[in-house]
């Protein structure tokens, strides 16, 4: 059921948002933590952003290339990874997602997470991504648990919601999330596929939920020694991509239009005619489409994932 209009309220104007991308040390958690708010002070005092952030796992960067036990005992406890974070946002007046691996209740548990600080420094809670990349699934010698909620954060700036990553191949998640009241998605990203998809995907999700998504990417190589190719952007709900980062560290930014879909596209006269929420034929839908499936021919890899991961971590 959507939220009402006084739970949720629109986005107010002249709100500016912010992608950032760096290179990490890997695992090295506190160097990272230290760009961060290098960035952070970047985009509050250069481009005035009231939001910032980052790509997927930039903590550590993507693949640790360790066990989940040995993940477990180098992370620090949230309080701790996220002070450094909150004090900068506190001082600055910007809303931050930062995206870390978390520690589970238990050595073999690792999510891997993106926590959302608000401008007062307030830590409003964290998505733990639910579609894990193969590579990273228990099963396949990985390290990751995924999580099983989709939140949408009230923040002054607009409702806020998260997915990361492969999360954006499935539109359910970002529908999930549009129907619950989020205005601006975030999805904190390690892409290793091309640069195509990683469009595609991130214009489809903006666009078939008429809301902003911003889409930072990871840039350099973690411990793994895979590389990743940045191009972090921020797409608007006309599937426009308004702001596209460079292959290296990069800062990108828009003001978001609080009223976006005046017009069928941008450049046009032609007024909105149609709303992809409300327009929804829900009393059509069947059970058919969330029973578990699979494409006819499975991915040529698929039954050799473990021995390829289990390959690439002993490089």
């Amino acid at each position: 059921m959507s939220q009402s209009k006084s739970a949720y309220p629109a986005i107010p104007p002249c709100v500016v948002v912010a992608a950032a991308q760096f290179a990490v040390a890997p695992n090295d958690i506190a160097a990272n933590l230290d760009r961060c708010v290098h960035f952070l002070r970047r985009a509050a005092k250069e481009v005035n952003a009231k939001l910032l952030v980052f790509p997927e796992s930039i903590t550590t960067g993507y693949n640790p290339n360790m066990p989940p036990q040995d993940l477990h005992d180098m992370l620090p406890r949230n309080a701790a990874l996220l002070k450094p974070i909150q004090q900068a946002c506190r001082e600055l007046k910007i809303h931050c997602v930062l995206p870390t691996y978390e520690r589970g209740p238990t050595r073999d548990i690792i999510y891997n997470s993106a926590f959302l600080i608000d401008s007062r420094g307030r830590n409003l809670g964290a998505y733990r991504k639910t579609h894990l990349f193969p590579t990273e699934r228990l099963e396949n010698n990985g390290w990751t648990t995924p999580g099983s909620k989709f939140p949408v954060f009230k923040t002054e700036i607009g409702p806020i919601g998260i997915h990361i990553c492969y999360d954006g191949d499935f539109p359910e998640i970002a529908r999930i999330l549009a129907v619950k009241g989020a205005r601006i998605l975030c999805r904190p990203s390690a892409l290793m596929r091309s640069f195509e998809i990683f469009q595609a995907t991130n214009q489809m999700r903006a666009y078939e939920n008429h809301l902003y998504h911003i889409a930072p990417n990871a840039v350099g190589a973690d411990a793994a020694g895979t590389t990743f190719f940045g191009h972090s952007m921020i797409v608007s709900p006309l599937a426009q991509t308004v702001a596209l980062a460079r292959a290296v560290d990069d800062l990108i930014y828009t003001e978001i239009d609080p009223r976006p879909r005046q017009r069928v596209s941008y450049g046009s006269d032609m007024p909105m005619l149609f709303d992809h929420l409300k327009d929804r034929n829900v009393r059509s839908y069947t059970r058919e489409l969330f029973v578990p499936s699979a494409t006819p021919e499975p991915p040529t890899a698929r039954g050799g994932c473990r021995r390829a991961v289990k390959r690439k971590s002993k490089r």
